[in-house]
């Protein structure tokens, strides 16, 4: 059961990163020459997730702007939030999954413990 409980946590901290990352992506659609951050999850020896964080470098839309100097090409964030908005909920949905696990193996725990008393 305590291997269980190590993976569920393990896969909570890393749906916990892969939140935050889209939550840092939303917060900074509309800052300019913003690049998002993506999260890969690999398997951790002897159980468990790794979550590893990269910028994607991906350029994002230009605007023309008036400047002091003229008109100027800016570009803007490459977030899209089409995409960001589903991951970030199916991220929770993980998450919660993973809580769900833990839950039930502290259960099981403590009816374990209940019948050896």
């Amino acid at each position: 059961m305590i291997p269980a409980f190590n993976s569920a946590l393990s896969g909570m901290q890393a749906f916990g990163t892969k939140i935050n990352s889209n939550a840092n992506n939303i917060a900074n659609v509309s800052s300019e020459g913003f690049k998002k951050t993506r999260v890969t999850l690999a398997n951790q020896a002897p159980q468990g997730v790794k979550a590893s964080v990269e910028t994607v470098d991906k350029p994002g839309m230009m605007r023309l702007e008036e400047t002091s100097k003229g008109t100027e090409s800016v570009e803007l964030s490459n977030v899209d939030l089409a995409e960001e908005l589903p991951e970030s909920q199916l991220n929770a949905r993980f998450y919660q999954a993973n809580m769900k696990t833990i839950d039930v193996v502290d259960e099981m725990m403590e009816s374990l413990l209940n019948i050896k008393a």
